[in-house]
């Protein structure tokens, strides 16, 4: 049997096919450099550009490209490569390299030294080098405020696109969450902490605004209402916690089901 990897690397993709073949290419530079076996997987969010085909070009046995033919948003993407990663750590990285990927080994030294579950990128550590426009850094925070009040969750910076997690973790929570879009990020670390996992480091990050693009509207009241989806669920449905019930009642359903088949089939 393989060895499963050290980490995996998530990179999900929409509309990065001009950049994303140098992308990747920095992207592997710097995780060649860990002395750690990883895989990368390129997440190809139902794209009609040259995503697939570039991101394929990189040569390198490290890459796997998964794709859908129907945008479902960065959530789902996450979401969908998590289903198919091996790694004991899975790391979260945008296809557009805004943020500097050797951020991740500095991630996985923090996440080693202080055992946490999760460490969280984050463009308001004191040590972070960012430079991007500040309409986007003054609604930036305006969203963190609501975030503390809503959650009580002590992070300042939920959004960022680059951050670690025990697979385990990943594996327990993601099959609970139902955003596919704008505040998967937030579901994720508001639901991990749910379940008990408390331990969030944030870690400085070098972010470089490279590409002219604006926040839309639309975009940022869908990620309003998908907030207050998740107060809702978290408060009152207790969606999270049904949800939870319902995936152990199948698990402890097919234990059963191949204990009994072993059973029958003993001589």
């Amino acid at each position: 049997m393989t060895k499963p990897p050290a980490l995996s690397v998530i990179v999900p993709a929409y509309r990065e096919g001009p950049r994303i073949h140098d992308n990747l290419l920095e992207l592997l530079g710097e995780l060649d450099k860990l002395g750690v076996d990883y895989e990368v997987l390129v997440v190809s969010d139902g794209n009609t550009d040259e995503t697939v085909s570039e991101s394929q070009r990189v040569a390198s046995d490290h890459i796997q490209v998964l794709a859908y033919p129907v945008n479902e948003g960065k959530g789902f993407a996450l979401m969908h490569g998590v289903h198919h990663a091996k790694g004991g750590l899975i790391a979260f990285i945008d296809a557009d390299m805004e943020l500097d990927p050797s951020g991740i080994a500095r991630f996985m030294e923090i996440q080693k030294k202080t055992d946490s579950d999760i460490v969280v990128g984050s463009k308001r550590h004191p040590e972070s080098r960012v430079s991007y426009p500040p309409l986007r850094r003054m609604q930036s925070w305006m969203y963190q405020q609501l975030i503390k009040v809503l959650f009580n969750l002590d992070v300042k910076d939920t959004q960022t696109g680059i951050k670690l997690f025990r697979g385990d973790l990943l594996r327990s929570v993601v099959p609970l969450l139902a955003v596919k879009r704008f505040a998967f990020d937030l579901e994720l670390l508001v639901v991990a902490r749910h379940l008990g996992y408390k331990r969030i480091v944030e870690a400085p990050i070098e972010l470089e605004y490279r590409f002219e693009t604006t926040t839309n509207p639309s975009a940022a009241y869908r990620a309003l209402w998908d907030t207050a989806a998740i107060f809702y669920r978290l408060h009152f449905v207790r969606h999270y916690d049904r949800r939870l019930r319902v995936i152990d009642t199948e698990w402890a359903r097919r234990k059963g089901d191949v204990a009994q088949t072993a059973d029958k089939d003993r001589p």
